[in-house]
Parts: structure tokens; C-alpha cells; sequence
């Protein structure tokens, strides 16, 4: 018994080793081809994700529309001479609107230019001619004469829906050698900034995707690779970044663009010769509207009869006329007033609705355009 028992137990040993080694191999097979399915999916030979693909592929298809803009001011050769010479005195990026050659940029890249010229992105260089500009939102339009075939037009998205946390990419050329790519996500919407004029640019795009000096007037794109923003770098006190960027939103560039290139300018309170008292100082004194803090000369309103703040007999500060009402729209600030005037054109006739004391009057006027 004892004999056949060994028998028994030598012959299922090996036949149970056999089996593991059969089942670890299936395991091993399964665990494999798990690993080769994951990797193909997810990682090509070159161990980029498909994430990285999408950027990479986002980047190549976009870049083409974006552009490098010199800013150049003449200079006297020297003190003692009456000769000139143009020197770059500025750079930035831009992006291709349409195929007739309009470019979209910041205003402050070509603040101050004698010259502008456009270098595309196959490398070859345009000089370009100011259409126009919109200072308090820091936009600017040049015309180049570029054939339609070089010409890459941006994929215009909108700004309205946006999510904070969405992904963001902001593609410039700072110095016209290659293209450069940031990617980041909205860290803020609806937030405030300062225009080199002064005024508030609203509902600004706030990221922290970086965007550099040379980067100013790039686009902006979400993951689509659409326009969202216009890249706006403005100097901060300390001198850097700090991991902030902002943009000028789709929307707003979408209604400003097309009126640049058609007339040249936005209507402000301005061309009718109305300069208004900040919205700060208006909302210290409790005041709402748009308060007219002065009227020039021989002006549109003054020709119209409005008037700004003044002081009586008694050398008393009173406030003239408050601007509450443009046609069918209530003007609750000053902003408010330079909205609304963006939908209209130069020739157009609009009723203001006036404040003065406790009364209220309206007035109409003929808008425009100031050289």
C-alpha cells in the first residue's frame, strides 16, 4: 500500500506543476496583453499620451494664424544731425483675422509706430497699415497686402460659457524666430484690469497660462483650439508675471473687430466732446449715470446744450447733466454709456436721456467719428 501510494503521489505531483506553470503562463499572457492594450491607447512609440497628441496636434494646426509684429520709431541718427532711421522700438504677437489681410493685436504693440511690419509664419515679412484701434480695450487692426494663400484665419470661438478650470492654450511668436506655447487653465472670469489709457477693460479672461510681453495680442484658445481671448500682458509692480495672465474675451473682440475694420474707430463719449467723471468718483459721491465732468467747445454736445460739473457764485462744486438713458438702454455708469455707444456708427442720430437737478429732458445727437 505503502509502495502504491508513493506511486499515486509522484505521478499528480508533476501533473499539479505542470498545471500552475500552464495557469501562470495564461496569467502572464492576460497581464501582457493588458499592457499592450493600455499602451496603445494610451502612448504611441514615443511615449507621448493622447493628450499630449491633442496639444501637439492643436499647436501645429494653429500656429500658422499667429504672427510676429515689429513696432518701429524714427530716430535722429544723432543730436547733430537732421537725418532719421527707423528703429524697432516695440514688439508682440498678433493672429490672421481673415483672407483679406486684416491682423488682430494689442493696441499698446503699436502705440507710438511710424512703421509696422507683419512677419507670417512661413517667415516672410509684410508692411502693414493701421485700420484701427480701441484703445480702452486695447485692440488693434493692420492690413496686410499678403496673398490669401499665405493666409491662415483664426477659428473664432466665444467667451460666454466659459468655465473656470477649463484648459487654455496661448500661442505667441515674441520674436519672430518660432512660435512658443503655454498651456493652463481660466483661473477667474469677469475680473477687471486696467488699459494703458486708463480705462477698465471688464469681464477680462484671467489664466495661468503664461503670457510673456512678446506674447501680448496672441490668441488665446481653449482645447479646441478656438479663440477665446486676446493675450494681454501688462506690466505688474513687481516686475514679472506672477504666474497671472489676462485676455480681452472673444466676445468682446468679436464686436469690436468687424466695426474696426468697417470704420476705423469705436464710438466714445469723446467724439461728442463729453468727458466723464471716473465711475469711482461718481459712485463716492453716490451718483449714477454718467456724469458729465466737462464739455468741449464747440463740441456736438455742446452745440446740443449739455453741460458738466461747474462751479456756482458761491464757488460751490454742482453737478450738470447725468446721462441715465441711450435710446431703449438704461446708463447706469459711465462704462455703461461707452458699451452701448459700440452699437452704433458714425452718422447715426441717438436720443439721451438727461438728468439736471431734479428733472430729466432728451436730448438727440449725431454721432462722429473723431480723427
Amino acid at each position: 500500500m505503502k509502495f502504491k501510494g508513493l506511486v499515486v503521489l509522484l505521478l499528480i505531483v508533476p501533473a499539479v506543476w505542470f498545471a500552475g506553470q500552464g495557469a501562470l503562463s495564461v496569467l502572464a499572457a492576460g497581464k501582457a496583453a493588458v499592457a499592450a492594450e493600455t499602451w496603445s491607447d494610451d502612448e504611441d512609440d514615443a511615449g507621448l499620451c493622447i493628450e499630449e497628441k491633442k496639444v501637439i496636434a492643436l499647436f501645429k494646426r494653429c500656429s500658422p494664424s499667429v504672427v510676429f509684429i515689429t513696432n518701429k520709431a524714427q530716430r535722429r541718427v544723432s543730436l547733430f544731425s537732421r537725418n532719421v532711421t527707423e528703429i524697432a522700438q516695440g514688439m508682440g504677437s498678433g493672429f490672421v483675422w481673415d483672407r483679406q489681410g486684416h491682423v488682430v493685436t494689442n493696441s499698446h504693440v503699436i502705440l507710438g509706430a511710424s512703421s509696422i511690419s507683419v512677419t507670417l509664419a512661413d517667415g516672410s515679412e509684410w508692411e502693414a497699415k493701421l485700420v484701427g484701434y480701441e484703445p480702452d480695450k486695447d485692440l488693434a487692426v493692420l492690413k496686410i497686402d499678403a496673398p490669401g494663400s499665405k493666409l491662415v484665419p483664426i477659428a473664432v470661438g466665444k467667451s460666454a460659457g466659459l468655465e473656470v478650470g477649463q484648459t487654455v492654450l496661448a500661442i505667441g511668436n515674441p520674436f519672430g524666430l518660432d512660435h512658443t506655447l503655454t498651456k493652463g487653465i481660466i483661473s477667474a472670469k469677469g475680473r477687471q484690469i486696467q488699459s494703458w489709457t486708463g480705462r477698465a477693460i471688464t469681464d477680462v479672461i484671467q489664466t495661468d497660462a503664461a503670457i510673456n510681453p512678446g506674447n501680448s495680442g496672441g490668441p488665446l484658445l481653449d482645447s479646441k483650439g478656438r479663440l477665446i481671448g486676446v493675450s494681454t500682458a501688462l506690466k505688474s509692480t513687481s516686475g514679472s508675471n506672477a504666474g497671472i495672465g489676462f485676455a480681452v474675451p472673444a466676445d468682446t473682440v468679436n464686436s469690436i473687430v468687424p466695426y474696426l475694420i468697417r470704420y476705423g474707430r469705436v464710438i466714445t463719449p469723446e467724439d461728442m466732446g463729453i468727458e466723464l467723471l471716473s465711475d469711482s468718483d461718481a459712485n463716492r459721491f453716490g451718483l449714477k449715470g454718467a456724469v458729465i465732468l466737462r464739455v468741449a467747445g464747440n463740441s456736438v454736445a455742446d452745440r446740443t446744450g449739455l453741460e458738466g460739473i461747474y462751479l456756482d457764485r458761491r464757488r460751490q462744486i454742482v453737478v450738470g447733466d447725468i446721462i441715465v438713458g441711450l435710446d431703449d438702454k438704461k446708463v447706469f455708469t459711465g462704462e455703461d454709456l461707452s458699451d452701448a455707444l459700440k452699437d452704433y456708427k458714425p452718422g447715426d442720430t441717438v436720443e439721451f436721456l438727461v438728468k439736471r437737478g431734479r428733472g430729466q429732458f432728451r436730448k438727440k445727437i449725431t454721432l462722429v467719428k473723431r480723427d
